[in-house]
Parts: C-alpha cells; sequence; structure tokens
C-alpha cells in the first residue's frame, strides 16, 4: 500500500554535511518502493495536522527544532499511530522536552573519531537488518548514548566496542532499536554521519527496512 513520509532536516546546533545526500536517498528509495516523499526544515510542518504521513523521519536533526504546537502534533501523531524514525543526530534533538528522549529511547551522549568498526546484529526477524550479515563492518562515529536502553526498547544491532577506539558503553552498547509507543511505531538508527552511508546498498536497505516497519508496521 502506497504510503507518504515527512522527512524532518532542521537543525539549530551542529549540522552534518550528509543531509543533502540523506534526503536524495530517502527520495530515491520512495521512488523505487513506492512511497512518497516530503522533506522540510520549516517548523511550520508540525503546526499543521500530520495526518497525511505514515511516518515521520527525523534525519540528522539537532537542537531544539519544534514549537511548543509542533511538539504536541509530533505527540499525538505517534500516540495515535504514526510512525516515527530517528537516524543519527535525531538523538542529539529536543534535550529539553523529556517525552522526545522516551520516544527515541536513549540520548546522544559523545562519539569518538569517525572510523571503521563493527556492529553485531542481535535480531535478523526485522525488515532493516534481516539482509544483513551477522557482523556488519562500518565506518561512522559509534554513538555512546547517556543511558542504556536495553530493556525499554528491542535492540537489532549493537556496538562492537573492541573493534574501535574511544567506545564508552562497554560491552552492552545498543546502536540500532525500535520499540512502540502509544498506538505508534518507533525506529532508531545511529548510524549515517557520513555522505557514503546513503550510497551504501546495506545502509540504504537498512533505512528502507526502518522506514517502512514504521510506516506500516
Amino acid at each position: 500500500m502506497p504510503f507518504r513520509v515527512l522527512v524532518y532536516t532542521r537543525t539549530t546546533a551542529y549540522r552534518h554535511d550528509s543531509i543533502p545526500a540523506a534526503v536524495a536517498a530517502v527520495r530515491s528509495l520512495g521512488a523505487a518502493h513506492g512511497f512518497d516523499v516530503d522533506a522540510t526544515e520549516d517548523p511550520g510542518a508540525f503546526e499543521a495536522p500530520l495526518d497525511p504521513y505514515a511516518a515521520v523521519v527525523f534525519l540528522s536533526t539537532s537542537g531544539d527544532v519544534l514549537t511548543s504546537q509542533g511538539r504536541d502534533r509530533l505527540l499525538a501523531h505517534v500516540e495515535g499511530g504514526g510512525g516515527f524514525v530517528g537516524v543519527h543526530a535525531a538523538a542529539c534533538t529536543e534535550y529539553d522536552w523529556p517525552y522526545y528522549g522516551e520516544l527515541l529511547g536513549a540520548r546522544f551522549d559523545r562519539h569518538p573519531d569517525f572510523q571503521p568498526g563493527k556492529a553485531v546484529v542481535e535480531d535478523h526477524a526485522h525488515p532493516a537488518t534481516q539482509h544483513l550479515p551477522p557482523v556488519w563492518e562500518f565506518t561512522d562515529e559509534w554513538y555512546d548514548f547517556r543511558t542504556n536502553p536495553r530493556g525499554s526498547v528491542r535492540v537489532l544491532a549493537a556496538a562492537d566496542e573492541s573493534s574501535y577506539e574511544g567506545g564508552g558503553m562497554g560491552e552492552d552498547h545498543p546502536l540500532v532499536w525500535c520499540r512502540e509507543q502509544g498506538a505508534g511505531r518507533v525506529f532508531y538508527t545511529a548510524l549515517g554521519h557520513a555522505c557514503e552511508a546513503y550510497a551504501d546498498p546495506d545502509f540504504r536497505a537498512h533505512l528502507l527496512g526502518g522506514i517502512t516497519w514504521a510506516a506500516t508496521g
């Protein structure tokens, strides 16, 4: 069934150079897989009903990106059954809104240098990870989080801190997860820092699986 997603890329803190490539990748995935994509940086887009959208994608957003009314609209969207997808710096967003931290599952703390590493896939039953090898070699920033979300989320993949330098969470380091919020579905991937990620077939399929699951279940 066709559906529509809203990709939001507003930043009020650090801005990723990869955002244009990321938006282009989601548009390309939509064209290839039969869903429509609207992209915006206008917070006013969240002051109208989000009913047309099966999912909202926060794609490397940062800082405070929503108005008070926009927060209310996003909350109503997810609680009412809409999907939410967070990519990479979405975890660096809306620090002063407690609901957003609960929605996403964890908040960004720090990251080591951009470098190759390994993600261990824990759950191959999800569309975002079903195509991946048991150990996924990737190059990224390997985000640490302020809290470990395990127990409140379904962990899909975790970082192997022995495979790179500077990890700060230890042996249990969730990196990709999903969860339910109200009647809605939430997917988050910490990966996606560099432009090159959005040309990588495995990462594109990872993103597609997360978006499709959040939008349609």
